[in-house]
């Protein structure tokens, strides 16, 4: 039998020449590390469905954050559970509310950590929806006035980047507008620009008590069938003034990820949500996986379908992971 004169198989032989001609790579620098912050003090509450991770009071969070920090990990984004909530979500941009409180202990603690607040009401409203509702719909423009408000406060706390992931029309240019004309232009936005109505969210909304009392979210959050109304919702974000545009979830998305990155001259970042997380943990608590080659597979194959930030639960893991590498 005649062979070619290239033969692929050459340079996988070893472990340096894979090294060697390696497309992807992953990094620690990649990734951003999820908590979610509650009232209280000496809190860590485990979350049943989503196994390693907490419900932190403030005190905790800030060990939580100072930890990834200490694995090299560049950011965290923080989710509040509010003591009171109602109606509108006040307690979102309430000066001593508990992501507030969060940011201003982590950034005195871990000063060069980028702290990222996630923009939202669901977690704020006592009806689970994200943002104000006028007969039973989410209200747009009255959510946006709010989620206004709230961008602001987070960064009066001290956040680095606002995250809004609402889905509402309009409102990365609502932030903008916002964040300069109380002098926060250093102030970067991350948007959710294209947030899918999946069922990935289930573990995430027993951690954040969030889940709707009544409906769904389908009317805001984008059809799992459509791909190029994501490229039009991340130009939207972008035109708006978006300093980052985000993909979520991500595994069943990954075509989404690709497709936006190759029309968006933006950083892109994914969120490998709870559902993901979960399933990995199960399995692997089952012995049916490889827990370190599934997670570190799966983070780059979000590097290698087109994102530059990997919002994950699993960054303490991947980051020791990668440490020893």
């Amino acid at each position: 039998m005649n062979f070619p004169d290239y033969r692929p198989r050459r340079l996988r032989r070893t472990e340096s020449l894979r090294r060697l001609v390696r497309e992807t790579r992953l990094s620690v620098d990649d990734l951003v590390y999820p908590l979610f912050v509650m009232p209280g003090n000496g809190v860590e509450r485990p979350i049943s469905s989503m196994p390693g991770q907490f419900n932190y009071s403030v005190d905790k969070a800030v060990d939580a954050a100072a930890r990834a920090h200490d694995l090299g990990i560049p950011a965290v984004l923080l989710f509040g559970i509010p003591e009171r909530k109602d109606a509108v979500g006040s307690e979102a941009w309430h000066a001593q509310g508990v992501v507030q409180k969060a940011a201003r202990a982590i950034k005195k603690r871990c000063p060069d950590l980028t702290v990222i607040a996630d923009a939202c009401f669901c977690e704020y409203t006592d009806h689970g929806h994200c943002g104000v509702l006028t007969e039973g719909e989410l209200d747009n423009d009255a959510s946006l006035d709010n989620l206004a408000r709230a961008v602001v406060s987070y960064a009066n706390a001290g956040c680095d980047v606002v995250a809004p992931s609402g889905m509402l029309d309009g409102f990365v240019g609502a932030c903008r507008e916002a964040l300069d004309e109380d002098g926060h232009t250093k102030v970067a936005i991350m948007a959710y620009s294209a947030k899918y109505a999946s069922a990935y969210y289930g573990p995430f909304r027993e951690a954040v008590e969030s889940t709707p009392k009544s409906g769904d979210r389908r009317g805001y959050q984008m059809d799992p069938a459509n791909v190029a109304e994501a490229v039009r919702e991340a130009s939207i974000d972008a035109g708006e003034g978006a300093d980052i545009v985000m993909v979520k979830p991500g595994l069943a998305y990954l075509d989404v990820v690709r497709a936006v990155s190759d029309e968006i001259n933006l950083p892109i970042a994914v969120y490998n949500v709870s559902g993901e997380y979960s399933m990995i943990e199960a399995a692997a608590a089952q012995g049916w996986i490889d827990k370190e080659r599934v997670v570190m597979e799966t983070l780059l194959g979000f590097r290698r379908a087109g994102a530059d930030i990997i919002i994950t639960y699993h960054a303490p893991y991947a980051a020791t992971l990668l440490a020893r590498k």
